[in-house]
């Protein structure tokens, strides 16, 4: 029988879906990953002057695609999925019946152990490669300062996954708010941002901005329960409200038109989140929820079913390694004397150029799609005698949460010290992941023969 191609794999999958199965999830899902994708690659505008590469950001080159990140800045709409996702599936785990009288199947920590795991894996082999490079890379001549910075550059996707993880495993009580409250605790976390954001721009309040980072994110999510629940009947308004109250916080407020970070900037909108961003994600996710008939009409069309069944089948390959791929790219380019770097960002040659330099993304991303998307399978948690204690939990998610902030923010790459490498960053995560996703394991058999 001949091997079967990735795309008849995933029409397999796809003609396998349950009718009731909401398509249009997946499809955002995706959508999501390509607009981060391509948003990544379009602001990223290195350079040769002087003989050396500057790193660019087109954001500060050209002010006016400043505008561009109101379409290309979809972390909000990752965290309405993530709220759709969440709900259904913490709600089925508590209707789960144990075929034990008294016990009750599903732990929270075999389902939450089950979203870190699956977050976790595929980060491994990337945290792999990029280790190996920062402890070789100036034995094989590339100043620490270059190594420190590329592996920086590839490793910052892994912050959203730090968010995330805080996000799912407070599930369990933003669930309870959504049940007892509904949509009044969206407006709870509302009230929360704005607290956050004027005790921080107007008073100085230091380190209090971080709080944000659940407030916002925490309030998008929410809206996805309340998608899942039906409780959105009018997304066009929320899709309006959103886009006036984000148009007058920009014209009106302190806040930056730009919906991530730009050099130079003394306030950004997304690290950590503003009022702004979450404004921008109430529109974003009204935008899409109008739309969801005629997306769902859309996936009803075989072919664009299985395209988003198969990038949903690599998506967090694809959003992990896409900068890699692209510091790839440059670095080739740069030990081919700077080939294709001489155009200044933003110039008429630099832009009819993107095109060529997204293929060569493109070509450098696919082998490493096929070398990494097994990582990407999720495997079964395994069969518990207990759940794990609560302690390992949070010591697990604080390890986790803190290795990948970590790598985001100062990067595994050390200037200093012998080896090259922050062994204690690489190292968190996964002892955190270990904390969490291991336990002591039900032995089946002595089960079975007492059954007997």
């Amino acid at each position: 029988m001949a091997k079967k191609t990735l795309w008849s794999r995933a029409r397999d999958m796809a003609e396998k879906a349950p009718p009731e199965r909401n398509r249009y999830v997946d499809f955002l899902r995706a959508l999501s990953i390509m607009a981060v994708v391509v948003g990544h690659w379009l602001v990223a505008a290195p350079y040769m002057q002087d003989g050396a590469v500057v790193g660019g950001h087109l954001l500060g080159i050209i002010p006016w695609t400043q505008w561009l990140t109101w379409g290309f800045q979809v972390m909000p709409l990752f965290f309405l999925v993530g709220g759709f996702s969440n709900g259904m599936s913490w709600a089925a785990t508590q209707r789960k019946a144990c075929p034990e009288p008294g016990r009750r199947s599903g732990h929270y920590a075999d389902w939450f152990g089950s979203r870190v795991q699956r977050l976790i894996n595929p980060v491994l082999p990337l945290f792999l490669i990029w280790t190996l490079f920062a402890a070789f890379g100036t034995a094989l001549g590339v100043e620490r300062g270059v190594v420190k910075m590329a592996a920086q550059l590839a490793l910052v996707p892994v912050w959203f996954l730090s968010v995330y993880l805080m996000v799912s495993a407070l599930v369990p009580l933003t669930w309870n708010l959504w049940q007892r409250f509904g949509l009044g605790s969206f407006w709870g976390f509302v009230v929360g941002a704005i607290a956050v954001d004027v005790l921080s721009i107007h008073f100085g309040v230091p380190y209090i901005n971080f709080a944000n980072f659940l407030f916002v994110w925490l309030g998008v999510h929410q809206l996805g329960y309340a998608w899942g629940a039906g409780r959105i009947r009018n997304p066009w308004v929320w899709a309006v409200f959103g886009a006036i109250a984000l148009e007058m916080l920009v014209y009106f407020g302190p806040y930056p038109v730009a919906m991530i970070g730009v050099p130079g900037s003394e306030l950004s909108n997304s690290m950590p989140p503003t009022l702004a961003l979450f404004a921008l994600g109430v529109a974003q996710a009204g935008l899409a929820l109008a739309l969801e008939k005629a997306g769902r009409r859309m996936l009803d069309t075989m072919r664009i079913w299985t395209a988003t069944v198969l990038l949903n089948g690599m998506i967090m390959t694809v959003y992990l390694w896409h900068l890699t791929a692209f510091v790839f790219v440059m670095v080739a380019a740069w030990l081919l004397g700077g080939i294709g770097l001489h155009s200044a960002p933003g110039s008429g040659a630099w832009w009819l150029a993107r095109p060529i330099w997204f293929a060569l993304y493109i070509a450098m991303l696919l082998p490493l799609i096929a070398l990494f998307a097994r990582f990407e399978a999720a495997r079964g948690m395994p069969d518990r005698e207990a759940p794990v204690p609560h302690w390992r939990l949070v010591t697990g998610l604080i390890l986790t949460c803190a290795g990948l902030a970590f790598t985001a923010a100062i990067s595994i790459a050390s200037p200093e010290g012998v080896t090259g490498v922050r062994l204690w960053v690489v190292a968190l995560p996964f002892v955190g992941a270990a904390l969490i996703g291991f336990g002591p394991v039900r032995d089946l058999s002595k089960k079975v023969s007492g059954a007997n």
